[in-house]
């Protein structure tokens, strides 16, 4: 069976815009030639990948699978052709580099600097976000490597850690949590909160902290995607927030205070993750080597050796 990148880019196309008119006048391509190029697919595969939805079409479960399947390839296409262009103009590596908001304020500073010392030509594209995000895009090969919380039981990347992340609750030095005679979970909830959305890890761990004990999760006022604005919102209110030390220390550590309290204690890793079946390249193998505290031993992680 031969397939053509080709097919699969323009099958990418239809399958976005769910919509094969739109998709072949984007691609600047006649309708029947798209719908030629799909038919010979289906004819590979020996299943429909679309199936008709009003006056547009969507993906069959067999098409669901095959566009995974073809953005991975694609850029594990694209990432061919990046590297050895690099290699013929005698780049010395770009790298791609995801990073969740608690790495991006505590380590990437400091691997910028690294990565950019001793005359090495290493290029880096940063993209910060939460980590959940950006683990799809390593997955999918859109970065090289993730610097951010560890994935723990994932057997598509492999975590190496580098400095635990403690996150715990926090507020301005003059909320009046400070002047309660003892701090339980209980009095917590006598309180507003400024909070990650709950799909943020460390929210989602909290809420779960308390709904364990019997109790009801903390009453949120202000709810924002961006973990980095947390310390400065609660700076001059009486709210309460769930923050790294790190980011405590970093930003506001002369303004906010941690309420100390076990059971609002998270313990977690921070480290870089690289996909388990990926290449990675002199330039994103030094990166990590540096972030693992390897930088100039010229040795890769184990996971990397004799690839």
């Amino acid at each position: 069976m031969d397939l053509h990148l080709r097919d699969l880019r323009y099958f990418e196309t239809a399958a976005e815009l769910g919509h094969f008119g739109q998709a072949a006048e984007q691609l600047a391509r006649s309708q029947p030639a798209l719908t030629k190029c799909i038919q010979r697919l289906e004819d590979a595969f020996g299943s429909p990948l679309f199936e008709r939805d009003g006056r547009g079409v969507k993906l069959t479960p067999v098409g669901e699978m095959l566009l995974a399947r073809a953005r991975l390839l694609r850029n594990t296409a694209d990432e061919l052709v990046r590297q050895v262009n690099e290699f013929a103009q005698g780049h010395a590596g770009h790298v791609r580099v995801g990073s969740g908001p608690v790495a991006a304020d505590h380590l990437l500073p400091q691997l910028c600097s690294l990565a950019l010392a001793d005359g090495h030509r290493n290029t880096l594209a940063i993209v910060v976000g939460p980590s959940w995000e950006l683990r799809e895009q390593l997955r999918e090969g859109r970065i090289d490597l993730l610097i951010g919380l560890t994935i723990e039981g994932d057997p598509t990347t492999i975590s190496y850690p580098i400095l635990e992340d403690v996150v715990v609750v926090a507020a301005s030095r003059t909320h009046p949590v400070f002047d309660e005679p003892r701090i339980t979970l209980q009095t917590l909830l006598d309180y507003e909160w400024a909070l990650p959305a709950p799909n943020i890890p460390s929210r989602a761990w909290l809420d779960m902290a308390f709904s364990n004990k019997g109790l009801a999760t903390p009453s949120v006022q202000i709810e924002a995607s961006s973990i980095a604005l947390l310390p400065r919102m609660i700076a001059s209110t009486h709210l309460l927030s769930f923050v790294s030390r790190h980011t405590l220390e970093l930003h506001r550590g002369d303004q906010l205070k941690e309420v100390p309290l076990k059971a609002t204690t998270l313990r977690r890793k921070l480290g870089v993750t690289v996909r388990a079946n990926g290449e990675l390249s002199p330039a994103a193998r030094r990166i990590v080597g540096l972030l693992r505290g390897e930088a100039g031993s010229g040795t890769a992680p184990r996971s990397q050796r004799g690839r």
